[in-house]
Parts: structure tokens; C-alpha cells; sequence
């Protein structure tokens, strides 16, 4: 098994099993965490490969939050390959950041693109 070298956060369809066996070829061990400065909203996904491996043209949407709220999902412990895999699967309206778990780390998650933070 490959060394896991970073952590991604996941609100959406990541945590989905089938999303995982798609993407990263298994499942994915991870743990309860929050994501600050973030609220979620929602996305209607055009990609028709994306639709068929999650099941749903509607995605959650994390998007800069200046109030200080937290959004709750999954943090998990993958490759830089994987994590290059989570890149390919994510559409073009969503890009990947580092931001702070509640936990003191600091995650990668997809946000909204149009976020410049």
C-alpha cells in the first residue's frame, strides 16, 4: 500500500463509496472534522461522468464564508497520486486549496473556483 502523505477534506460526493472505488481504486479511511471559513451551497454538475459516478447532477459547494462559519465532513489520508485522481474527478467549477480543520491542521478541499482566497 502507498504512503499517505496528505490529507484531503471532503463535504460531498467524496465520501461517497462508489466515488472513491471510481476515483482512488478503494475505499477511503477518514475521520469526523470541520473546515473554517466556509458555508455551503450548491451546484448543478453538466460533467455527465461526474454525474454517473456520484449519482446526482447536484453538488455541494463550499464557498468563503466571511461570518466564520464551519462546514462539517470527512478528512482522509491519501497519496499525491490520489490526490492528483481527486483533481481529474472534480469539474472545472470547483479548484483545490489548503484551509484549516478544526482540528489545527490544514487540508486540501475543493471550493468554489470563483473564490480567491
Amino acid at each position: 500500500m502507498a504512503e499517505t502523505d496528505v490529507l484531503l477534506f471532503s463535504y460531498g460526493t467524496l465520501q461517497q463509496p462508489e466515488v472513491q472505488l471510481a476515483t482512488f481504486g478503494r475505499l477511503l479511511e477518514g475521520r469526523e472534522a470541520g473546515v473554517l471559513g466556509y458555508r455551503l451551497e450548491w451546484l448543478t454538475i453538466t460533467d455527465p461522468h461526474v454525474i454517473a459516478t456520484s449519482g446526482s447532477d447536484r453538488h455541494p459547494l463550499l464557498v468563503a464564508d466571511e461570518e466564520g462559519a464551519t462546514v462539517q465532513g470527512t478528512v482522509f489520508a491519501i497519496t499525491a497520486d490520489e490526490l492528483l485522481a481527486a483533481d481529474d474527478y472534480e469539474v472545472d467549477d470547483y479548484t483545490r486549496v489548503q484551509v484549516p480543520l478544526d482540528s489545527g491542521e490544514e487540508a486540501w478541499v475543493y471550493v468554489f473556483a470563483g473564490d480567491r482566497r
